[in-house]
């Protein structure tokens, strides 16, 4: 070609192709939904909250109940104290008490106490033979006996034995940590389960049949409004007894108000088009045309909905257990896991910042994921 810029040749066949890669419904919507970035990070923290929940415990020595009142209240970064012969350290405990730790971080015994020297303000403590003083006084003082050695500050190191730290009764933060994941996310799916059913099934009847029957249906569901849901969740678990399967009855049987009023607006649009208005022409019965043209085909917003329900399902079961109306002692949660740590709250601030930052990473996860499901299943915004 000598002159570069010359236009190519075009024919209309060429112009009226549409140049883009066949997909299906399915692939398209991975499609949009994987140029998101914080679905996609919100997906994968989902699938890692999961692994971290369900495999989790097969690789921990301790249980989410056993409780172990000589390490009450550990921290999971320690301030150690050399020991005496300078093999490993001691660690004081709130209760001033002292835990032999070894060179690894993992806590060994507790040291017997001796005696206590009211005079020097000191309590004595055996160590191998040998005589540690712990002392607690404000004023300087002299050691009378030589022999008696003073425990002084050393350095901090990490608590190899609790990964997270014990709460006040000696339990493993990381082995209920993992339980409570487990527990909330339990009773988040089998909640959002039923509330998609009940919602699904009750909004489509409402939407489809109209006349009457949906201001009759509506009107159930505004009186259900008028009063919050966390209320009627509260009386329900209250009437019904505090457990586990209280707060999935009450939440399933609830909260399916929301998922109602979105199916129902999704039918009142669709049942208009001609696909809806063709499979009336061949005789197909109200429960074919229901279940499977209409419902399918509002499906984005019924996933889109789910999602939105599940962090606020996982939210109000961490708020009855925090309220202490929820799950009883000793299953764990993450509301549970905030409720007992109140009482520790300005001593040991990460017995509440842990099952926190779990109840956050769970509901940001979901968000991004529904935001990401939200865009991705509106075919507007398919280019």
């Amino acid at each position: 070609m000598d002159n570069k810029w010359e236009m190519l040749p075009s024919s209309s066949e060429d112009r009226e192709k549409i140049w883009t890669k066949n997909r299906t419904f399915a692939g398209d919507v991975w499609f949009r939904f994987r140029r998101k970035p914080t679905a996609i990070a919100g997906f994968v923290l989902i699938v890692l909250l999961l692994l971290f929940a369900l495999a989790g415990p097969l690789f921990t020595d301790y249980s989410y109940s056993v409780q172990n009142l000589e390490v009450v209240n550990i921290p999971p970064v320690m301030k150690v104290f050399d020991a005496p012969d300078g093999n490993g350290s001691l660690y004081i405990t709130q209760g001033l008490k002292v835990l032999y730790v070894n060179p690894d971080g993992t806590l060994g015994d507790q040291l017997k106490k001796v005696r206590e020297d009211s005079e020097m303000s000191m309590t004595i403590y055996d160590y191998n033979g040998a005589e540690v003083g712990l002392y607690y006084g404000q004023k300087p003082y002299v050691i009378a006996d030589p022999a008696t050695k003073v425990i002084y500050p050393s350095s901090t190191v990490r608590n190899a034995s609790y990964l997270l730290g014990t709460d006040s009764l000696g339990r493993d933060i990381l082995t209920r940590l993992m339980y409570g994941i487990r527990v909330s996310l339990l009773v988040a799916f089998i909640a959002a389960a039923v509330n998609m059913v009940i919602g699904v099934l009750y909004g489509g009847i409402s939407g489809y049949l109209g006349g009457n029957v949906d201001t009759v249906l509506m009107r159930v569901v505004d009186i259900i409004n008028t009063i919050p849901l966390t209320l009627y969740v509260i009386l329900i678990v209250v009437l019904l007894g505090s457990g586990l399967q209280s707060i999935i009855v009450a939440l399933g049987s609830v909260y399916w108000v929301d998922m109602a009023r979105v199916v129902r607006g999704q039918v009142l649009s669709l049942k208009q088009q001609e696909f809806v208005l063709a499979a009336k022409t061949i005789g197909s019965s109200t429960k074919t045309i229901l279940f499977q043209h209409l419902i399918p085909n509002a499906m984005g917003s019924i996933l889109v909905t789910v999602t939105m329900l599940i962090p606020s399902a996982i939210f109000m079961e961490a708020f009855l257990s925090f309220l202490g109306i929820g799950l009883q002692p000793p299953l764990a949660s993450l509301g549970t896991m905030c409720n007992d740590a109140t009482a520790n709250l300005r001593t040991c601030p990460y017995q509440m910042f842990i099952p926190a930052l779990g109840i956050c990473l769970i509901m940001f996860a979901f968000n991004f994921v529904g935001d990401g499901l939200r865009d991705a299943l509106d075919p507007k915004l398919k280019k």
